[in-house]
């Protein structure tokens, strides 16, 4: 008689209570959701094939529960465990340490769904997801990140030059990586230059090669950048500190699709798709005369712009936990999470760095921190609540002065509009657009 093989399965032994979207996630993402209760210790039943994972909910639970749950990981430590705590939990109370400490990750609310189906895969010991490529180096929910990866869609497979705007900081070679990975050259050779950083007197030679005895020390034949990426991809990054010269043989690859080696008269015929990048205003370089015209209508075909972090609101929380996932990969940090006024003030910080500024504050206090949650001091942005604090304050100040000023106002005049706005100085329009602002109501005032 055949034996037949029980399937194995994936289990999350959920000790408290998962809400229907993260329960509905789970289960789209091939694990089974078990609801136990930590009070009854019980729950904790495994098959010999099933990956099981627990995982303590301490978010809606009181002292009794939270001392439950660590006696059940106590009882059972060759589980592995996973931890969601509230923003506001003290993580130095000694029962809720001794719960992180037996975490293998912790999650404060909200909790990002993507994040703990991706930790429990690590846990369960599946193969890493496989990722579209180009698409793990861009990462938001933002609206304007998604207006970015629907271009970003769009271009990828058109044979055109794309020219990428944004702030220092903001991501641009990354989204031309994403470009290139998306592209029908995605096996092919990628080639990034900061323009900015390459020498006036060797930049084309750094780009299009040169010659043996082109010029003193030219020793040897030197292959650029250009014939490297041959048949890829070449991003030139600022590209607007490019020398004229530079520009006239660039302009001449993207009409022509050849270029010259430095000492060579040889035409080398060459397939390369170019990707440009700037953060300066190329429009106003073309009318200063230091970027050539008909080079930035050649790039200029398609463009991209990256948005500056502070238009990216619901990202950075985001960002800066999988800065912080990526910091410990490589480096033993306590560090695992963001306090709930850490969330608040990088929310609220308007990021002049943008990502990479974020990227630099979270590797640093994952360095710094004490905690197992990353604080304010840690990110060095304890300030930006109190300024924030103080702004809200002046703005209750300045609007309660306002109502008050009208409400004053109304009952001097005997509620004539037409007295009040007179005295005011302003139109009885305007009396009536505050009286709704303020939501006073003429008929009960009177």
């Amino acid at each position: 008689m055949a034996v037949m093989r029980e399937e194995a399965r994936r289990c999350v032994v959920w000790f408290g209570q998962p809400a229907g979207e993260e329960r509905a996630e789970l289960a789209r993402a091939g694990w089974i959701v078990r609801v136990a209760d930590a009070s009854t210790q019980g729950g904790v039943g495994v098959r010999n094939n099933d990956t099981v994972v627990a995982l303590a909910d301490l978010r809606h639970g009181d002292p009794a529960s939270a001392q439950a749950m660590a006696q059940l990981m106590a009882d059972y430590p060759w589980l592995p465990w996973v931890a969601l705590i509230p923003p506001d939990m003290s993580a130095h109370e000694p029962l809720i340490d001794r719960i992180l400490e037996a975490s293998i990750e912790y999650f404060s609310t909200p909790v990002d769904v993507d994040r703990l189906i991706e930790a429990l895969s690590r846990i369960g010991g599946d193969e890493p997801r496989a990722v579209e490529p180009g698409e793990n180096g861009i990462t938001g929910r933002s609206p304007a990140m998604g207006a970015v990866v629907a271009s970003v869609r769009k271009y990828a497979p058109v044979e055109l030059p794309v020219l990428i705007t944004g702030e220092t900081g903001t991501g641009k070679e990354v989204a031309a990586r994403a470009l290139h990975s998306l592209s029908a050259r995605a096996d092919r050779p990628f080639a990034a230059i900061n323009c900015g950083a390459l020498p006036p007197n060797l930049v084309q030679s750094e780009l299009f090669g040169h010659e043996r005895g082109a010029f003193t020390g030219a020793n040897a034949r030197r292959i650029g950048h250009f014939e490297t990426a041959a048949g890829g991809t070449v991003f030139l990054d600022e590209v607007g500190d490019l020398p004229l010269d530079a520009q006239t043989s660039l302009l001449r690859f993207l009409q022509e699709g050849t270029l010259e080696r430095v000492g060579s008269s040889q035409l080398i015929k060459l397939d390369v798709r170019v990707l440009a990048a700037t953060h300066v205003d190329l429009e106003k370089a073309v009318e200063q005369g230091r970027f050539r015209e008909d080079l930035y209508y050649r790039l200029n075909v398609l463009r991209l712009r990256m948005p500056p972090l502070r238009e990216r609101e619901d990202d950075v929380v985001l960002l800066a936990q999988r800065f912080l996932d990526a910091f410990r990969e490589q480096h033993a940090s306590r560090a695992r999470a963001f306090s709930a006024s850490a969330r608040r003030a990088m929310q609220e910080f308007t990021w002049p760095g943008n990502v990479r500024e974020l990227l630099n504050r979270v590797q640093r206090a994952a360095v710094v921190a004490e905690d197992t949650l990353i604080s304010t001091n840690d990110l060095d942005l304890a300030d930006v609540l109190t300024k924030q604090a103080a702004r809200s304050s002046l703005g209750s100040t300045r609007v309660a002065a306002e109502r008050d000023a009208v409400i004053a106002c109304l009952r001097e005049s005997r509620f004539n509009v037409s007295e009040c706005a007179r005295r005011l100085k302003v139109s009885r329009v305007t009396i009536y657009r505050l009286c709704k602002k303020h939501q006073l109501a003429l008929d009960e005032l009177r």
